[in-house]
């Protein structure tokens, strides 16, 4: 092993963690290996273990901290913190050996010449010798010093970095995670500034942080120094980019999310300071296309050289344009997980929610709240609490600890808390603007991180069942087990069941949910007259001035994160289906939908896409599913007509989305089976289509003369009913000996087990399941028992 107190980051690799720990050797590792492959990185040296071991002997430190752990009591936080202040003040009033200050004096005047500089501007980083192994993290628990400039503030910096191996929240997390706290030591990192206050900065993960669905990368951006995000103070521009067709040379920029980014950390006098963000920049995205498409890339190669998961930190240089990469440690939430088993949460509720903010995990916490308003005030935290305050950091961490959920009012999903959260297995709900105003102390709340993005705080204690599934143990089925989804973040959490594939994505979510305006309001915007319905319009499509381009891209990532998803298996989606009353309610609906008695039978599916009027808003479908396919690359996506009366309608509505740009012979158009005559005349509509799909339930509508939206004659319609089960059993074999595609997207299998049973022994090419049906459902085709 090398010895030396000091060492440049070139002449590290990842097998010194020994001598400067996690962060340091990562950098190293990477100056060797990956700046040839393109990566940029800041140059810099290292004060190693050995240059810790020797500060502390020279100033007789190591004997009088022995004395001073003997007496800590971890489970006391009045101990802990006794301990922790005055172990840093004995490594603070120590003085540099004078080998040691002539070394980092010399090394730092080398770095200022290597960027031409009097006295280069640098970050300054600890590296324990225990951090970021694959199990740990130890992000947040030492300090990081931006912005040094000069030889006094150098060393001083140098010295804060030792001390802050026993900052409070250091002690308490080595105590959790078992680590001897004398037999570390810690190594500090000094490099080159990059001026990301005059640009950008942000995290990267090279899996998604709340699933832990690996086949994406989330880049995370703000403007200014990249530690307002770790603070939590805003939320972040977030991109998710899908790995496979990155690497196959397409721009898979599957999701952007503008931030709340509006204010920003600039450089101060020594150190840094705070600065607003002006609306103008609020309003536009801290990355180009490029820039995320080049961070993803950097962090596909880290991931594959390391082959772990990884969060590493970014910044852009406003002088240069240049992008760097700052650091990389395992990521440690997911990559110790290998068991391949599915948990799942059931919460029953007619309660309307007290708030809701963006949740981070997949679980539920219950307890009373305790709002605290300072660090100064976590004496007063008992364990078992949900804790509620403005915003989380490193410093909270011993209460965090204890607490049975976490609620803030700043952050988004890699704020502290969420990181903390994530790490700890605690439900927290973060972002939600006035937790501390709404909720009050001593209160009982159920926090509720199940139901997707969307985390929802309940008042009172809410029952709910947890289910663990084992999928190593469940036999496969004859027929192929799909999934219907329509929210775009229930979708890579959804993966992780044992299914092949998505039997129907419905864009009626996306639309109501993301877009919320109807789709002619958007391609006639400049012509809309009504003052009031234009500034609402604008003010959902803020960060867009072509209003047709809002309603693509929204569409085309909604669309794209569940085609990610399931990847490479196929995910069918269906064009929209909205009645007339449900496309009347969205913003500006009433000016192109006419009052029908019976929506059901009316204006819907092909019908509505061959109308003349009509027609720039289903184009406007097709470019969506056209960006998915061929700019992004997920060739794994089908189409699917819905309500399509007759076979000349199936003709026109194909040739329709082949003049609209879905043209590629590979893309599988499917129809949905779901009235009298595309049954009778399946034959014909198989000529026109490549498949279809069973939509048992206006099938049975439609059979049994009935309307599903009659309350007084819903018992009647039943899908088992012997009627619908002969015309479903007759478009099974019609497709089976034309050898074309046959599923069923209904409701029926997810409701009743007994007809997946039926649909198996007709044999059904495939079953599409409601997601929370798929477990029961599965279990009753193979009889397994978990």
């Amino acid at each position: 092993m090398k010895k030396g107190n000091i060492f440049w980051f070139r002449d590290l690799s990842s097998g010194d963690v020994p001598l400067v720990g996690g962060k340091n050797a990562s950098l190293g590792e990477m100056h060797q290996r990956l700046a040839a492959k393109g990566v940029n990185l800041p140059d810099g040296f290292v004060l190693t273990a050995d240059a810790y071991w020797h500060y502390l002997s020279e100033n007789k430190i190591d004997e009088k901290l022995k004395e001073l752990f003997k007496k800590l009591e971890a489970s006391n936080l009045a101990s802990l913190k006794k301990t922790g202040a005055a172990a840093r003040r004995l490594i603070m009033e120590g003085s540099m050996p004078s080998d040691l200050e002539d070394g980092i004096i010399r090394n730092y005047q080398e770095l200022s010449r290597e960027y031409k500089m009097k006295n280069a501007d640098v970050a300054v980083r600890s590296s324990a010798t225990a951090e970021d192994l694959p199990s740990a993290s130890f992000a947040g628990q030492h300090e990081t010093y931006l912005n040094v400039v000069g030889v006094e503030e150098l060393l001083e910096a140098v010295k804060k970095c030792m001390a802050s191996l026993f900052t409070d929240r250091a002690i308490a997390y080595r105590e959790e995670k078992g680590f001897e706290h004398l037999k570390i030591a810690l190594s500090v990192g000094i490099q080159k500034m990059v001026r990301s206050d005059l640009a950008s900065a942000g995290v990267i993960f090279t899996l998604d942080t709340e699933t832990g669905f690996d086949k994406v990368v989330l880049v995370n951006s703000i403007w200014g120094v990249g530690e307002m995000i770790v603070k939590g103070k805003i939320t972040p521009d977030e991109f998710f980019v899908f790995k496979p067709t990155l690497k196959q040379g397409f721009k898979p920029i599957i999701v952007k999310n503008l931030g709340r980014k509006n204010k920003k950390y600039i450089y101060g006098d020594g150190g840094l300071k705070e600065e607003a963000v002006s609306l103008s920049q609020q309003l536009k995205f801290s990355l180009t296309d490029e820039d995320v498409l080049k961070l993803a890339e950097w962090a596909c190669l880290i991931e594959d050289h390391y082959k772990l998961a990884q969060d590493i930190e970014w910044a852009k240089d406003g002088k240069t344009g240049q992008l760097f990469i700052v650091q990389s440690r395992p990521e440690t939430v997911f990559t110790p997980k290998t068991v391949k088993t599915y948990e799942e949460y059931q919460i029953k509720t007619q309660k309307k929610p007290l708030l809701f903010g963006i949740a981070i995990g997949n679980k539920i916490g219950t307890g009373r709240v305790r709002i605290i308003s300072s660090i100064k005030n976590a004496g007063s935290f008992q364990k078992g609490e949900v804790l509620v305050t403005a915003m989380t950091d490193p410093d909270w961490v011993p209460i965090m600890r204890l607490a049975s959920a976490i609620v803030t009012n700043e952050g988004g999903k890699t704020a502290h808390a969420a990181i903390v959260s994530r790490e700890l297995g605690l439900p927290a709900i973060v972002g939600t603007g006035k937790a501390t105003q709404v909720l009050k102390t001593g209160q009982t709340i159920t926090v509720d991180c199940t139901q997707g993005l969307k985390g929802r705080i309940y008042e009172g204690r809410i029952p709910f069942e947890i289910k663990k599934y084992n999928f190593d143990k469940i036999a496969k089925t004859r027929s192929k087990l799909m999934v219907n989804i329509g929210a775009p973040e229930i979708a890579f959490k959804t993966s992780f069941l044992p299914v092949e594939g998505v039997g129907l994505a419905r864009e009626e979510f996306i639309i109501a949910e993301k877009i919320r305006v109807h789709p002619l309001a958007l391609y006639h915007f400049e012509k809309l007259k009504d003052k009031k319905l234009k500034k609402k319009i604008e003010e959902i499509t803020v960060e867009h001035k072509d209003k047709k381009e809002f309603f693509v891209k929204e569409l085309a990532e909604g669309v794209a994160q569940i085609a990610a998803a399931f990847w490479p298996n196929e995910v069918i989606v269906r064009f929209s289906d909205f009645k007339t009353n449900e496309y009347k309610n969205l913003v500006g609906g009433e000016l192109y939908e006419q009052e029908e008695s019976n929506p059901m039978l009316g204006f819907r599916g092909a019908s509505r896409y061959l109308d003349k009027d009509f027609e720039p808003a289903f184009n406007m479908e097709c470019q969506a599913v056209k960006r998915a396919r061929e700019v992004f690359g997920l060739k794994n996506i089908s189409v699917m007509v819905p309500f399509c009366r007759t076979v000349e309608e199936g003709s026109r509505v194909v040739e329709l989305i082949k003049k609209f740009g879905l043209e590629d012979k590979n893309l599988k158009i499917y129809v949905m089976a779901e009235i009298p005559s595309n049954i009778i005349l399946a034959e014909q509509f198989l000529e026109v289509f490549d498949g279809m799909s069973i939509g048992s339930n206006d099938l049975t509508q439609l059979m049994l003369g009935i309307d599903r939206d009659n309350a007084k004659i819903a018992g009647i319609g039943d899908e088992r009913n012997e009627a619908v089960k002969r015309m479903i059993a007759e478009v099974i074999k019609i497709c089976r000996l034309k050898n074309k595609y046959v599923g069923i997207c209904g409701q029926a299998p997810s409701d009743f087990p007994e007809f997946a049973e039926f649909l198996e022994e007709q044999g059904i090419s495939s079953i599409s399941l409601n997601p929370d049906t798929v477990i029961k459902t599965l279990l009753h085709l193979t009889k397994a028992k978990t």
